[in-house]
């Protein structure tokens, strides 16, 4: 799914680790992803949980994809910060899957916190 994948890569978020309803997802933030207040924009920690959110819900086997997401923002982001991005399945159905991920910076400081909802779609992953 990553080689498919050029936002996440052009993000440069790199997998850490994957499991059947999990991942760990890493970047760094670099200075072109900051705002006008020199922190990074909010979007960027936005793509790099829903990337965790899709490789987490994907590594079922089956194709998902995210119907409701929202996230908060809980500290400010800097150029230079190590970003972790940990996502695990809270519940799922037949059709549909919850999931939360959790942001971290280099100190071990939650920096974000995002919840999606997922479809699984009837199509398998070769």
């Amino acid at each position: 799914m990553y080689a498919n994948d050029a936002f996440s890569q052009w993000l440069g978020i790199e997998v850490d680790r994957t499991a059947p309803g999990s991942c760990v997802l890493k970047m760094k933030i670099r200075p072109e992803m900051t705002n006008g207040f020199g922190i990074a924009h909010g979007g960027i920690c936005y793509s790099l949980a829903d990337s965790a959110l899709a490789f987490a819900s994907n590594g079922h086997g089956q194709h998902a994809v995210s119907i409701e997401t929202c996230i908060s923002h809980v500290k400010a982001v800097r150029p230079g910060d190590e970003l972790r991005a940990e996502a695990q399945e809270v519940a799922a159905s037949r059709k549909t899957g919850q999931y939360e991920v959790k942001i971290y910076n280099q100190k071990e400081e939650l920096v974000a916190w995002f919840k999606g909802t997922i479809y699984k779609k009837e199509e398998i992953w070769k």
